[in-house]
C-alpha cells in the first residue's frame, strides 16, 4: 500500500480581505456556470441558434440551481428548523443546498424558458444537462473542500481523515478514515460529462430527444443512489430510514430516465418500420 490514510485539514477559504473571504466552494461554484455559459453557446453554435438566447437560459440556470438547492434543502433535510427560523432561508452562505431540490429548480426554470423562447422542453433538457453534469462534479470538488458530505469508515488506503468536520448535530469521529465520497461522485460526474459530450457530439443537432436527458437522469442519480451508502446521513432522522432522503428522492428521477430512454428505443424502432 502506498499510504493508510490522507490526512484532509485544507481551510475551505482561499483568502480573506477584512470581512470577504473567498472560498474554494464559492469559487467553484461560479466556475461551473461559466465552462456551462461557454459549453452552450458552442452548442447554439452547431445548431445557428441567436447568441441572444444564451443569456436568457443561462440565468434560468443559475435561478433554478440556487433557489431549488436552497428550498430543496430547506423542505427535504430541515423544515422544522426553518419553519422557527424563517429567515436562514435567505443566507444560503450558511450551507444546506440539495442537489434533488436543484434538479426540480432546473426543471421549472426551463420550462418557464421554453414557454417564452418557443423552444420545445426537451430540446432544452437534453442540452442543459451536458453542463449541469460537469457542474456537479465542480460542486462535489467544493463540498471535499469544505470537509461536508463526508463518507462512512473505511480501511481502504484512500480513506480521508477529515479533521475540520464539525456538525453538532451529527457529530462523528473525525480522526477515522472515511471514504472521500465528495471525491467518488465528482470523478463520476465527470465521466458522465464525457460521455454526454460526446453523444451530443455524434448527433448534434440530430440527437433523439430525451436521450440526453435520459442518460443525465439515469447515471447521475444512479451513482448519486449507490454512492449514498457509503456516506454517513447528513440529519438525523436519516438514521432510521432504511434508505436516506438523498436516496429515496433519486429513485423518480431514475424512473423518469428509463422512460425517456424507452421512448427513444420505441421512437426509433417505429421510425424503422
Amino acid at each position: 500500500m502506498m499510504f493508510n490514510y490522507i490526512n484532509w485539514d485544507i481551510s475551505p477559504i482561499i483568502f480573506s480581505f477584512g470581512a470577504f473571504q473567498l472560498r474554494y466552494y464559492g469559487l467553484l461554484f461560479a466556475l461551473g456556470f461559466l465552462i456551462g455559459y461557454y459549453i452552450m453557446e458552442y452548442i447554439f453554435k452547431q445548431e445557428n441558434i441567436p447568441q441572444s438566447e444564451l443569456s436568457n437560459i443561462s440565468i434560468a440556470m443559475i435561478l433554478g440551481t440556487v433557489i431549488g438547492a436552497r428550498l430543496g434543502h430547506v423542505l427535504f433535510y430541515q423544515p422544522d428548523y426553518f419553519l422557527q427560523n424563517p429567515l436562514e432561508i435567505l443566507m444560503i452562505w450558511h450551507g444546506g443546498l440539495a442537489s434533488h431540490g436543484g434538479a426540480i429548480g432546473i426543471l421549472i426554470a426551463i420550462w418557464i424558458y421554453s414557454k417564452r423562447s418557443k423552444r420545445p422542453y426537451l430540446w432544452a433538457l437534453d442540452r442543459i444537462s451536458i453542463p449541469t453534469a460537469l457542474a456537479g462534479s465542480f460542486i462535489r470538488i467544493g463540498n471535499l473542500m469544505n470537509s461536508e458530505i463526508i463518507g462512512s469508515p473505511t480501511s481502504l488506503p484512500w480513506g480521508f481523515k477529515f479533521l475540520r468536520y464539525f456538525d453538532p448535530e451529527q457529530p462523528i469521529d473525525n480522526t477515522i478514515p472515511r471514504h472521500p465520497a465528495q471525491l467518488y461522485e465528482a470523478i463520476c460526474y465527470l465521466i458522465i460529462f464525457c460521455i454526454l459530450f460526446y453523444i451530443y457530439k455524434k448527433f448534434k443537432d440530430k440527437t433523439p430527444k430525451g436521450l440526453l436527458l435520459g442518460v443525465f437522469l439515469i447515471s447521475v442519480f444512479g451513482v448519486r443512489f449507490l454512492i449514498e451508502f457509503v456516506k454517513e446521513n447528513q440529519v438525523p432522522f436519516e438514521n432510521n430510514m432504511i434508505i436516506n432522503m438523498g436516496q429515496l428522492l433519486s429513485l423518480p428521477f431514475i424512473f423518469v430516465g428509463i422512460w425517456l430512454i424507452y421512448n427513444v428505443y420505441v421512437n426509433k424502432k417505429q421510425s424503422k418500420v
